[in-house]
């Protein structure tokens, strides 16, 4: 705390006066970096028309991220500073993507609800193995090549099953 406190050019009691310990402090750290960042990405994918360009965007800022900002992230997690509050938060935060994400689907492809969500919800559950496989070559040309890969192997499957129903 006392570093804190330096760092920020403040008294250490004004430290303490808002976070009672350094578990707390990471801990408003996380959820700050954690709501930037979903705000960023919902705002690149509400620019977008078609669910392909929201796709491709989400990846991208998912990748983007990963590359500058996955050592805090990293860091806070290793100190324990994910609050179990925060988690809940995420969940919301996910559930209104993913309706976003359906209710896209849906209107663009004609797709059944009932179909789109589960799809929807495995297409934006393969964001994290695009991200895996970014760290096992973490260039620019490899995010590149994940997108491209990821964003039509979605587009196809979802197509597949509108094409079915």
């Amino acid at each position: 705390m006392e570093t804190v406190a330096t760092k920020a050019g403040v008294s250490r009691a004004l430290v303490y006066k808002h976070f009672a310990h350094r578990q707390e402090l990471l801990g408003a750290l996380y959820e700050r970096e954690s709501s930037l960042l979903h705000r960023q990405l919902s705002a690149a994918v509400q620019e977008c028309d078609r669910l392909e360009d929201m796709l491709r965007a989400l990846v991208r800022g998912a990748l983007a991220a990963q590359a500058t900002r996955s050592a805090t992230f990293v860091a806070l997690a290793a100190e324990g500073a994910r609050p179990a509050g925060q988690r809940s938060r995420q969940r919301r935060r996910d559930g209104g993507t993913l309706r976003y994400f359906t209710d896209q689907a849906v209107r663009e492809l004609g797709i059944d609800r009932a179909l789109a969500e589960p799809a929807m919800r495995m297409a934006l559950g393969g964001i994290a193995s695009v991200l895996e496989t970014w760290r096992l070559r973490p260039t620019v040309e490899s995010a590149r090549s994940l997108s491209d890969m990821y964003v039509p192997m979605v587009m196809g499957g979802l197509q597949v099953l509108a094409s079915h129903h």
